[in-house]
């Protein structure tokens, strides 16, 4: 008798490699569902332990000293198992305080979260909306530990889509809606500047390193377009500082970088960015239209931000950005925006065509 071996693709019948992906899908899914159920789990398991010593320390006066031999013989009741540190019980006791029942809690996004995920939550935030807030965006967007941490260090909640624009106006709701939620106001870039650059190539390279950052601070499912965009326009060139696309939205988005204060006179420029986007590289029955960006190192919400925007007839938004989060002595040696759009630049190159994936993983 012969051992079974895999057919020759000649041998298979037909419908087979459709059937064949099919179950490859349904076991992948069905392996992220279980994995999925197994941390909801887990935490329910950690909600219910946190809950039972939060009732006895108020019931009973349970102290530390109390949390410490419990915690001593879990670990030795479960060698196997990981989580049964002291840190981990009072971790699980701030739980069930912040969720004071398990039907507050299981519903919540925050019981599909990874541990650690809920940990920073528990450690960073005060408040039960703030926190669910939060761990809504971390689900939808399937963010890692490393993502929220930033998000929660630069306050996300307080400058996503806050940025002034002329989105209402320019762009049909619900349209003008999902652009205005691709803002900031301001932008922390503070992970530029970790280490300075001893030369040009080095600065080249640190910016390269570091483009997943960039884009995540631009925003979920912001994708890389091109750098110094270069387009003839008659006799000369136009230069795009960053061109970005939005994958979950369809659109195009202009970026242009500026130092100083803002000047009305860039809304007209990038507005002129957009317009050129929109007729060279939008494909209309594809594409959501595209917006513009402008960044500026201080950029007020006052009149002439306003004035500029009404009169412009592309949709744009005005924000600024900062490295304010970084310590004055590493916020020195950051090089200013034209040293970076000049490393960046590199001689320019055309535009490639919008990625069909996210370029940042956030």
């Amino acid at each position: 008798m012969t051992a079974d071996r895999p057919q020759c693709p000649s041998d298979l019948p037909d419908g087979y490699r459709e059937l064949l992906e099919q179950l490859k899908h349904r076991v992948r899914t069905t392996q992220v569902r279980a994995a999925r159920a197994a941390n909801t789990e887990l935490l329910r398991l950690y909600w219910s332990v946190g809950r039972d010593v939060l009732d006895r320390q108020q019931a009973a006066g349970w102290g530390a000293k109390v949390i410490a031999r419990l915690a001593a013989d879990l670990r030795a009741a479960f060698p196997e198992q990981t989580g049964w540190s002291v840190r981990n019980l009072h971790y699980m006791r701030s739980l069930a305080a912040a969720w004071p029942t398990e039907a507050d809690f299981l519903p919540q996004p925050v019981a599909q979260l990874p541990w650690g995920h809920v940990r920073l939550l528990l450690d960073r935030l005060d408040g039960t909306d703030l926190r669910t807030w939060y761990a809504a965006a971390a689900v939808q967007h399937g963010w890692s530990r490393n993502v929220l941490q930033h998000h929660l260090a630069t306050e996300l909640h307080r400058r996503e889509g806050e940025a002034p624009s002329n989105f209402a106006a320019q762009l049909p709701a619900p349209d003008s809606d999902l652009a205005q939620q691709l803002t900031r106001d301001p932008y922390v870039f503070e992970h530029l500047a970790l280490t300075r650059p001893k030369a040009e190539r080095d600065l080249e390279q640190s910016l390269v390193d570091r483009l997943q950052d960039t884009l995540t601070e631009f925003g979920h499912g912001m994708a890389f377009v091109g750098r110094q965009v270069r387009f003839d326009v008659d006799d000369s060139e136009m230069v795009l500082d960053l061109l970005l696309f939005a994958v979950e939205q369809c659109r195009y988005v202009v970026v242009e970088l500026k130092v100083g204060a803002f000047s009305p006179a860039y809304t007209g420029q990038l507005g002129a960015y957009v317009a050129l986007v929109d007729d060279r590289l939008r494909r209309p029955e594809r594409h959501a239209p595209t917006v513009g960006i402008l960044l500026c190192t201080r950029a007020p919400k006052n009149e002439a931000v306003r004035y500029a925007l009404t009169s412009s007839a592309a949709p744009l938004a005005v924000a600024g950005y900062t490295y304010d989060r970084l310590p004055a002595e590493e916020r020195a040696a950051l090089p200013d925006v034209d040293t970076l759009t000049a490393a960046l630049g590199g001689g320019g190159h055309r535009p490639l065509d919008p990625p069909t994936t996210p370029a940042a993983g956030d």
